[in-house]
């Protein structure tokens, strides 16, 4: 089994063991198994999924960094949320909020790396939600 550590802003946002970790990272999706060679990659922003008590789990990851090591997994990430966890609607809301700001291209005052940011989080968890 693998122990995971999930670390946010915040804190620990979770902890548990699992037989395999799929995350996408900057170079692609990984699968990880016990005992896999360390590995240290940047995480974008997408999917992770565990096998945790034989369900499995999904999340959406806000990108960070992945670490793994003699069976130890950690994510340290900005934002990440499980599946069940998601509010739709504040997540559509989200999108709608980005797709208007990007939508109005001659206002000095918006930032549109930021929007842009915004819409792809929001569109991850719209898709994390509809698996």
């Amino acid at each position: 089994m693998i122990h995971c550590r999930i670390v946010t802003p915040e804190g620990v946002y979770k902890e548990m063991d699992t037989s395999i970790i799929n995350i996408e990272s900057t170079d692609g999706a990984r699968g990880v198994l016990p005992n896999h060679v360390p590995i240290v990659t940047m995480l974008k922003i997408g999917l992770m999924s565990t096998i945790e008590n034989g369900e499995r789990e999904e999340y959406a990851v806000a990108g960070g960094l992945f670490y793994f090591r003699d069976n130890l997994a950690e994510v340290l990430t900005d934002a990440i949320e499980n599946k069940k966890e998601i509010d739709i609607g504040r997540a559509e809301e989200a999108k709608h909020r980005a797709e208007e700001r990007l939508g109005h291209s001659e206002d000095p005052e918006i930032d549109y790396e930021r929007a842009e940011l915004a819409l792809e989080k929001a569109m991850n968890r719209l898709r994390v939600t509809s698996r």
